[in-house]
């Protein structure tokens, strides 16, 4: 198949006909139906079949449309990139990327560093998960992103900035006093106690997961969540005990929780992506440097 009849089908495809097809492609119906039947030739089999007005896909055509989907996405991704390279950057903004555990605390200290160098120099901020940190940053849409022990990129730089010890919060009174006098607790001492864990496909969740497992404490899992601070909102209305990194922990309410590090202790990674097909600024390398002491600010200790 030829771009030009991907594009055709693609189209038939999310409309349900040539003449909605042509409108969304900004060509004529009949030039429509002239390449769906040319791709049709080529392929040897019928993409539609003419059902009540509209066309339905056939089960090859319906084989094919997963791959064509991942192509338009791929051509989108290049259109992205080259508006980006289009577009070059602006000396007066910083484009950063942050995953949520970082975004409530730790930003905000970095920002209050930051500004007294910069003050007139304007910060853009997502807080996203960590894969689309990464394709954001791949496409050039942001100047740097921190994360939380992302996986290597051969188009990003990666920079460890520290590691955040795994903390345990619990509702008032879920703990033995002897536990909380201790200040520190095992996995072994959770068991029993309702879990709230994190999503296993997160690098914490991942982490704490086969830590867990390894362990053989019998933890009851009582709920799965994607992001630390739902999981810590559900320790503060009593909904259970939940491991979770301590630069979320500083936004625990002592006066409804007890916060105490897992031990043995268990750190993750602190890292600063960038990309690598773009110089580094100072402006940038600043920013990670209040970064990094708004980290260890918040129990991060560095590398």
């Amino acid at each position: 198949m030829r771009l030009r009849h991907i594009e055709v089908f693609n189209a038939i495809m999310l409309t349900g006909s040539v003449s909605a097809a042509a409108r969304t492609i900004h060509v004529t119906q009949p030039a429509v139906s002239r390449i769906l039947q040319h791709a049709e030739l080529q392929l040897g089999f019928a993409l539609f079949q003419r059902v009540g007005g509209r066309l339905l896909p056939t089960v090859e055509a319906q084989t094919l449309y997963p791959h064509v989907e991942r192509l338009f996405s791929q051509l989108d991704e290049v259109q992205r990139l080259s508006d980006n390279l289009r577009a070059g950057r602006s000396q007066g903004e910083l484009r950063v990327l942050t995953v949520l555990a970082m975004s409530y605390e730790v930003l905000p200290r970095a920002m209050r560093l930051f500004r007294q160098k910069h003050p007139t120099l304007v910060v853009h901020h997502q807080a996203l998960h960590s894969p689309q940190i990464v394709s954001s940053l791949v496409l050039q849409e942001a100047d740097v992103g921190f994360v939380f022990s992302a996986a290597p990129h051969p188009a990003l730089s990666a920079e460890a900035l520290g590691a955040h010890p795994v903390v345990c919060v619990a509702p008032k009174g879920m703990l033995p006093a002897r536990v909380l006098r201790s200040g520190q607790v095992t996995l072994a001492q959770l068991a029993g106690l309702p879990l709230i864990a994190l999503d296993a496909r997160d690098p914490l969740g991942m982490l704490l997961a086969h830590s867990t497992r390894d362990s053989d404490a019998g933890l009851e899992v009582v709920m799965t969540v994607q992001t630390y601070h739902v999981a810590l909102a559900l320790a503060h209305h009593a909904v259970g005990v939940t491991l979770i990194d301590a630069c979320t922990a500083v936004s625990a309410d002592p006066a409804r929780v007890d916060v105490l590090p897992l031990a043995p202790a268990i750190g993750v990674p602190v890292q600063a992506l960038r990309p690598t097909a773009r110089p580094h600024s100072q402006t940038v390398r600043q920013f990670t440097r209040c970064m990094q002491q708004a980290l260890q600010e918040v129990g991060v200790s560095p590398e």
